[in-house]
């Protein structure tokens, strides 16, 4: 059996850690393309000058233009050989990180992290767009980011939603890579790209993985309330800094060493719904993962420990905290079908998957959910 973990060179986070930036650019050379979105250039200007004159480095900044597409990746490579710069840097939210993953293609990677909204941060794949924003392709490089660094006086002073919609991305991980394991199915770190460098890409994940897992799942329920509590302040405490790192690096080891499974299939499902658009990726998968649960017929208790987590911290518990307040059959029908497709990571459950038991455990789970908010109102 093969077997693949997958991983940063470096992972670092700490509060003012940006002030440390340009010592890690210094160790590629004296220049940097900077790809972020101008409000986040804004929000930490004073700390990119700071450390751009401390280590005598240059950031090139490249007029971001918000879409991680096959055009603007071009226009940056362009800027980045003109300017002979040394490395890339991804700095703000997904669409930028993305990008400068897709910018550097697999080497010297800086990534640093404005929000803790989702798990992708250390990952080595990316999600291209059309420049009008229609999903494109899945890309995937050699190798994870060089660095993923993450300043925790930035996070802390960000939306407290976005760190609230990171552990929901996060509370899926252990379930999904336990499914995953128990399936034997494969896992990212496997090389999804290897057909086409010649190399056998199926791999199972690593024991590692799953106990990098299931201590995400632990810290989240340790110390998750105490840290919305401290991002509602703009505070760095312990427990911020640990739910920061079960949010982008257990969470992220995890699903790309570990698995996804059905958590992550059915979020995919609930995107056809039109109320589910306004909200953010996590924030589906939170629901998704009691729906994944359902599904499995997992213990009344382990299933109660989680819709008390979601609670706590406001995460959704059932479709109408989605934007969902009724759905018909056929909508119901249509998540079931888009969650099951051929590719969907949903067949790395370890039992047969149909739709109709889908659609079923959805139902059921958003009934769950409702009874819940109920019983804690009455």
């Amino acid at each position: 059996m093969r077997r693949a973990f997958i991983s940063p060179a470096k992972y670092v986070q700490g509060e003012d850690e940006l002030l440390n930036l340009g010592y890690y650019v210094k160790t590629f050379g004296d220049s940097a393309l900077l790809i972020a979105h101008p409000d986040d250039v804004a929000r930490v200007k004073e700390k990119l000058d700071a450390t751009a004159t401390k280590f005598n480095i240059t950031f090139v900044e490249s007029d971001f233009q918000g879409e991680c597409s096959r055009l603007e990746v071009a226009r940056l490579q362009a800027i980045a050989k003109e300017h002979r710069c040394a490395c890339t840097i991804g700095l703000g939210g997904g669409k930028a990180i993305d990008t400068a993953k897709c910018v550097a293609e697999g080497e010297a990677l800086i990534i640093v992290p404005t929000i803790v909204a989702t798990d992708a941060p250390t990952s080595h794949s990316a999600v291209l767009y059309t420049p009008e924003g229609a999903f494109d392709d899945y890309a995937y490089f050699k190798q994870s980011p060089s660095v993923v660094m993450i300043d925790t006086t930035v996070i802390a002073n960000a939306p407290t939603r976005f760190l609230i919609a990171g552990m929901g991305d996060a509370i899926s991980t252990y379930f999904e890579a336990r499914a995953t394991a128990r399936s034997y199915s494969n896992v990212n770190a496997g090389l999804p790209n290897g057909v086409r460098e010649g190399i056998c890409g199926d791999a199972k994940g690593t024991k590692t993985a799953l106990a990098l897992a299931k201590l995400c799942y632990e810290m989240l329920l340790e110390d998750g309330l105490k840290a919305k509590l401290s991002c509602d302040r703009n505070v760095v405490t312990p427990a911020l800094e640990n739910i920061v790192e079960a949010n982008i690096l257990l969470s992220g080891l995890g699903f790309e060493s570990g698995g996804l499974a059905a958590a992550h299939a059915i979020h995919n499902g609930l995107t056809s719904l039109e109320g589910t658009h306004g909200y953010y990726h996590g924030e589906k998968v939170a629901f998704s993962t009691i729906a994944q649960l359902v599904l499995e017929n997992a213990d009344q208790d382990e299933i109660d420990e989680v819709l008390s987590f979601c609670a706590s911290v406001g995460l959704p518990i059932c479709l109408a905290d989605l934007g969902v307040d009724s759905i018909s059959d056929e909508e119901l029908q249509e998540v079931a079908k888009k969650a099951c497709i051929p590719e969907e990571s949903i067949h790395s459950m370890p039992f047969p998957i149909t739709e109709e038991a889908v659609a079923a455990a959805i139902m059921v789970a958003d009934q769950i959910g409702r009874e819940f908010k109920m019983n804690k109102e009455a």
